[in-house]
């Protein structure tokens, strides 16, 4: 894996393509499956994260009790 997160195989079926943290604490993940398949998440320092999943579903949470999921394909 590259410092700055990135790889480009992955015997776990994805590749990470972007990956890092920044100077507020907030972390980051982009992931590409192939096949024009992606995920993407992030979680920050408060508390909240999101996720964007390959079959187009996300779930948002905020932290603090709030949550909101989307279905996909």
């Amino acid at each position: 894996m590259a410092k700055d997160g990135s790889s480009s195989s992955s015997s776990r079926g994805y590749n990470v393509t972007s990956s890092g943290t920044n100077s507020q604490g907030n972390h980051y993940c982009s992931r590409d499956y192939g096949n024009g398949s992606n995920s993407y998440h992030y979680s920050n320092s408060n508390g909240s994260y999101y996720y964007s999943n390959p079959n187009g579903s996300t779930y948002y949470n905020s932290g603090n009790g709030y949550s909101r999921y989307t279905p996909g394909k």
